[in-house]
């Protein structure tokens, strides 16, 4: 499957079995990590580590995420790290964001973390398999770019965001009205990430060319321009 088949297929995978992937398989997910698409002109730094070097995670692998504590890097590792989630499940392994467990080393530029492994919880069976918000309740607009939005995850599955679409522009904002009763901080603008990768993967699987993402804050929220073009082929 291509990561944009993989959005209406992937899961949130809370069973594994433990037993740890080969060095071969381990290499290949480094390689794909380590070229993995970034965005907002930031560079995280990603690291594999096993079970056994955290506290609270239930799968056999982890990719750690570090970066500096701002809102940019905030949503760069959102966008990342779920390109490489959808990769993980496009090639047969289940993931999952962990919001909750930390490498039991203390790192102070730690942020968040992604777990993954074998199972064999299977895929979801396309958009009716999924428990989401209503189309109209995150979009101005019912498109193919709008629900694939729809079905990113997001933590406690708020799904913090609101899409409105013109001409050759999708503005992402947060709606973080509750949220913080919930999740503290800053962290729905992992979420926000999140669903930036959606929205991208769906603008190009329609043929667009997109622009670097455009980052305005607004008070307490944020919003995010993403331009898009026809692809001149």
């Amino acid at each position: 499957m291509t990561l944009y088949e993989t959005i209406y297929a992937r899961r949130s995978v809370r069973q594994y079995d433990k037993t740890p992937l080969d060095e071969t398989a381990l290499s290949d997910i480094k390689t794909y990590l380590e070229n993995a698409e970034q965005a907002f002109g930031q560079a995280a730094r990603f690291e594999i580590v096993g079970n056994e070097e955290l506290k609270g995670g239930f799968a056999p692998h982890a990719i750690l995420s570090s970066a500096d504590d701002s809102d940019l890097a905030y949503l760069n590792i959102g966008y990342t790290l779920q390109g490489v989630d959808l990769y993980l499940q496009s090639i047969g392994y289940g993931s999952i964001w962990c919001g909750m467990a930390k490498p039991k080393a203390a790192k102070a530029d730690y942020r968040i973390l992604l777990g993954f492994g074998k199972t064999d919880v299977p895929l979801r069976d396309g958009e009716r398999d999924f428990k989401r918000k209503k189309i109209t309740d995150i979009s101005n607009e019912d498109n193919p770019v709008a629900r694939a939005a729809r079905l990113a995850p997001s933590a406690v599955n708020f799904q913090p965001w609101k899409l409105h679409f013109d001409d050759g522009l999708v503005t992402v904002k947060s709606n973080v009205r509750g949220l913080g009763k919930v999740l503290p901080g800053k962290l729905y603008l992992f979420d926000l990430g999140i669903v930036l990768k959606h929205v991208e993967l769906a603008l190009e699987h329609e043929g667009k060319e997109v622009s670097p993402f455009k980052l305005e804050n607004k008070g307490s929220a944020a919003e995010i321009s993403v331009y898009f073009s026809k692809k001149i082929v």
